[in-house]
């Protein structure tokens, strides 16, 4: 999966610088502007999704929780959740977060097993311009629904570190779970992965030696409990310094919930928390 997802970012970040040359009124987009016509989200839908049909979301099918204005472009809250109706004997299999003007669209590809409980996803990320944000969920039958919010942001993928880089590389590959709500075998649980890591986008200027500093980022997170998969995501610089992510799985006894994450120079870190729900 990382492999095909590095190769579908790698023209993206081209093709957006190209399109904003091109187009100097892309910073004045706007809510009500068509968001199936954003040549970037057109290209990507292309090459991700080779021309299989991508439907509008009904109702509460796929929600994306974001701010319409965000405080910090370096930090947007973002939730994404799917939802099938009573009765739908098919699962969500996978969502996708794309920012369309972002300078590496794809965003996040988000991985459910059985045992993921809700396919439920809460992160933070970086928003580069005013840009319509996709949620779009894959169904076990294959079809594929989308929901768009749109977020005025900007500048969020070039700005500078918010803690000391000397204290982020003393806590590089540092992480806790934890787990809130009620423990019992059986009930869908809400835990939350927190990770140090500077998440460098590779845009941002060291403002004391006017270089750029190298991308570093994770670019995967694998979850699991008891040995069986919950969570696998697969990331690009969109994440925010220090991600976080908030998920749902399922304990069905005790059991070890496991983090393993691995960044672009092939760092890996691991997190472990046992648990013990009761009956």
């Amino acid at each position: 999966m990382h492999t095909i997802l590095r190769r579908a970012l790698q023209p993206f970040a081209i093709l957006l610088a190209s399109l904003l040359l091109a187009t100097p009124a892309t910073a004045q987009l706007k809510s009500g502007d068509n968001p199936e016509a954003n040549p970037v989200w057109q290209k990507v839908r292309a090459s991700l999704f080779a021309g299989r049909s991508v439907e509008a979301a009904s109702g509460d099918m796929v929600v994306i929780e974001a701010p319409a204005r965000a405080e910090d472009a370096a930090i947007v809250p973002m939730a994404l959740r799917a939802r099938l109706p009573a009765g739908d004997a098919r699962q969500v299999t996978k969502l996708y977060l794309i920012i369309d003007n972002n300078p590496s669209p794809i965003a996040a590809i988000f991985d459910f097993a059985r045992g993921s409980g809700r396919a439920e996803i809460e992160t933070r990320v970086r928003v580069d311009e005013y840009t319509h944000v996709r949620a779009i969920a894959e169904l076990s039958d294959g079809s594929l629904h989308m929901a768009t919010r749109f977020v005025k942001a900007s500048g969020g993928c070039s700005a500078p570190p918010g803690k000391d880089p000397q204290a982020a590389l003393a806590n590089l590959g540092k992480m806790r779970l934890r787990v809130d709500g009620d423990l019992r075998r059986g009930r869908d649980v809400l835990a939350q992965l927190m990770i140090s890591h500077p998440n460098h986008s590779g845009l941002a200027m060291d403002q004391a030696t006017r270089q750029y500093t190298p991308a570093h980022y994770v670019r995967r997170v694998l979850v699991s409990y008891a040995g069986a998969p919950v969570l696998t995501a697969d990331l690009d610089f969109a994440i925010s310094e220090n991600p976080n992510f908030r998920f749902h799985f399922v304990p069905q006894g005790d059991g070890v919930l496991k983090a393993e994450v691995l960044d672009t120079q092939d760092l890996r870190f691991e997190s472990t928390l046992a648990l013990a729900p009761a009956p």
